[in-house]
């Protein structure tokens, strides 16, 4: 038999095992609790978790063609995102939809559903020119990219009515041809679903294409240059664009962009140009966090812009 001491140790003892597991509980219970908002409320900003999916936008003999997309699941919560389609530099022969991959992250975790798109380079296997591929064949592939992600438009939760394109260099040459040229289209692409992005953002961009390069890359096809020549088809009821350049631009000479600037207002378009006294090629050259394409400063004065235009949230 127990003493009395015994009793209430033996009391005492049982309380605390009690208590300790209902604080137990408790903690499991908040701890499970405070997860489960965490998924039904994903933070915003920089640490917005980004997903990134692969999708095959037009397939050209047995090579298919992908658009990479990027999108957090907040923006998923909403059916009427802005999508901003981005085409790499390179001079139509040479990198890759990777150089963009910072930026459309950067985008995504500001509500924008981003794009990288692949498109076909003049360049086989090292060497340029390639014997079916040119400029020409990289303009039908950027407005089969732009046709596809609005006929996906409701699938990807994005407006149809906002549809940004951009572009570094060579990348810029087919955001504008997506707008201003018309000649050119895949047989297999749906024409009733238009190419013409809301807007367009260029970086180093090459309006003029009656040049060295772009020449040799077409081959016997060289008859055709002014064909996708930006500056030679400026007309009136084009989206609003702007477009940032170096003036030490060593590859695209940035009387190229003033004159272009010049003949668009003319004809009653939006165009904003920025130049960077001193600036190369690579607007963020030294600053490898965007492929040298550029800084925050100058995405800062792109965000403005989309927002100008509805394109990007204000807050």
């Amino acid at each position: 038999m127990r003493s009395p001491i015994d009793m209430k140790q033996h009391q005492f003892v049982k309380t605390l095992f009690v208590n300790l597991i209902l604080c137990t509980s408790l903690s499991v219970h908040a701890s499970t609790n405070e997860g489960s908002l965490r998924q039904a409320a994903p933070e915003v900003g920089a640490q917005s978790p980004v997903t990134h999916i692969k999708e095959v936008y037009k397939t050209v003999g047995a090579s298919p063609l992908k658009l990479n997309v990027f999108y957090t699941d907040q923006a998923f919560q909403k059916r009427d995102n802005t999508a901003l389609v981005f085409f790499h530099g390179g001079g139509w022969a040479y990198g890759s939809p990777s150089e963009f991959f910072s930026t459309c992250e950067r985008y995504a975790r500001m509500g924008i559903v981003t794009f990288s798109a692949e498109y076909r380079l003049s360049n086989e296997n090292g060497t340029t020119p390639h014997k079916t591929i040119s400029p020409i064949e990289s303009v039908m592939d950027a407005r089969s990219a732009i046709r596809w992600v609005r006929g996906n438009a409701a699938r990807l939760h994005v407006d149809g009515n906002k549809i940004v394109a951009a572009g570094q260099s060579a990348g810029g040459h087919l955001a504008l041809c997506t707008a201003m040229i018309d000649d050119y289209n895949e047989k297999s692409d749906d024409l009733a679903t238009s190419c013409r992005p809301d807007a367009i953002l260029l970086f180093s961009s090459c309006y003029n294409a009656v040049e060295g390069w772009c020449d040799r890359l077409l081959a016997d096809r060289r008859d055709r240059i002014w064909s996708i020549s930006p500056a030679h088809h400026i007309k009136g009821g084009l989206p609003p664009m702007i477009g940032f350049h170096g003036t030490d631009d060593e590859q695209v000479p940035v009387w190229t962009a003033q004159f272009f600037e010049t003949d668009m207002k003319k004809a009653g378009n939006y165009f904003e140009l920025h130049r960077f006294k001193g600036r190369k090629h690579y607007l963020g050259e030294g600053n490898p966090k965007y492929s040298r394409y550029y800084d925050d400063e100058i995405l800062g004065v792109a965000d403005t812009f989309l927002r100008k235009f509805n394109h990007l949230n204000s807050n």
